[in-house]
């Protein structure tokens, strides 16, 4: 067990024993958080837990009302909308906005980091850069949640990055497109709450995600085949305007850094259960599920290490450090 694992626990411990102490304040307030991904979906469920433990923990004076399923903002808008104080609070794939800034990207840098351990050192080693970036765009870090690692979704067998040409891709973030490209597919850009929809009517034809995006979105009605090819594992994040962190007392920032403790120590263990159960859930309702073969990985990788050095050149020392970090942690 972790240094990491221990300090999370010790973190919700205090937190359940000092929930009753907890300082109330004279006027209620509500926050609404909106989340991309559908109620059901493990991060939207451990956001939910999240929220009603701060409601919980603060007496009711600071209310969370969790909005899943981009029912109040899409998820290209959750982050923006959090920035400028439309709302308070949110959760976001934040590597949806590396094009903004690279180092956003870090967790999907191809075959950088292909496990669950790994993911942890990784996130451990950009944590500091990354605070100090969404700081200075008004944004304070909550915690955050790895996806299970990805894998590409078709509707045919591929053996070869040739048998990919053409191909309309859904892409979520700038390293996926890139990918794409890479491959000779066409990257399309689409939510997840437009999966399904866009499979259906061709919109998309393949994407690279989890075991868990494919089952709660139910591609096995309109895609055939999954390659586990380990990828990367993105994370999500939940986040605070910055100006709406100062703004609390000092109790309820302790409790809402206790529960952010929990969830990320809870969602890291849904992701890893999860993982398992969703790649079932594929193959029993049909799907073809298993690792890529030789040649399609070996291809992919010579694209992970282009991808690599592309993003090196946007992030230059910054990212290398992290890179650097991450390496020394092994």
């Amino acid at each position: 067990m972790t240094k990491t694992t221990l300090t999370k626990i010790a973190t919700g411990i205090s937190l359940s024993a000092s929930l009753a102490m907890s300082a109330t304040s004279a006027f209620a307030e509500v926050w609404d958080l909106p989340m991309a991904y559908s109620a059901t979906n493990f991060h939207s469920a451990v956001g939910a837990e999240f929220a009603k433990c701060v409601t919980e923990g603060t007496g009711g004076s600071l209310e969370i009302k969790t909005h899943p399923g981009g029912s109040l903002f899409a998820g290209g808008e959750i982050k923006r909308a959090i920035q400028t104080g439309q709302v308070n609070i949110g959760e976001r794939l934040l590597s949806g906005h590396q094009n903004e800034n690279a180092l956003f990207g870090f967790d999907s840098v191809p075959f950088l980091a292909t496990s669950f351990e790994d993911s942890e050192k990784l996130w451990e080693a950009a944590k500091g850069p990354l605070t100090e970036v969404l700081e200075a765009q008004n944004l304070h870090l909550l915690y955050s949640v790895p996806w299970p690692s990805q894998g590409l979704y078709f509707k045919k067998e591929v053996n070869s990055v040739a048998d990919m040409k053409g191909i309309k891709f859904r892409s979520y973030n700038s390293a996926t497109a890139r990918l794409a490209e890479l491959a000779g597919m066409l990257p399309v850009q689409i939510e997840a709450a437009e999966i399904s929809q866009a499979f259906a009517t061709g919109v998309a034809e393949s994407m690279i995600s989890s075991g868990s995006t494919g089952y709660d979105r139910k591609v096995w009605e309109s895609l055939t085949h999954f390659y586990d090819v380990q990828a990367w594992l993105p994370r999500n994040y939940m986040m605070v305007n910055l100006e709406s962190w100062n703004g609390l007392d000092a109790g309820t920032r302790n409790v809402m850094t206790g529960c952010a403790g929990i969830a990320e120590y809870a969602g890291d263990w849904r992701s890893i259960e999860y993982a398992g159960f969703t790649l079932a859930k594929l193959a029993e309702n049909g799907m073809t599920v298993g690792p890529a073969g030789e040649q399609l990985q070996a291809e992919l990788k010579a694209f992970g290490e282009i991808m690599t050095k592309e993003w090196l050149e946007k992030t230059g020392d910054a990212g290398q450090a992290i890179i650097d970090a991450y390496n020394a942690s092994k």
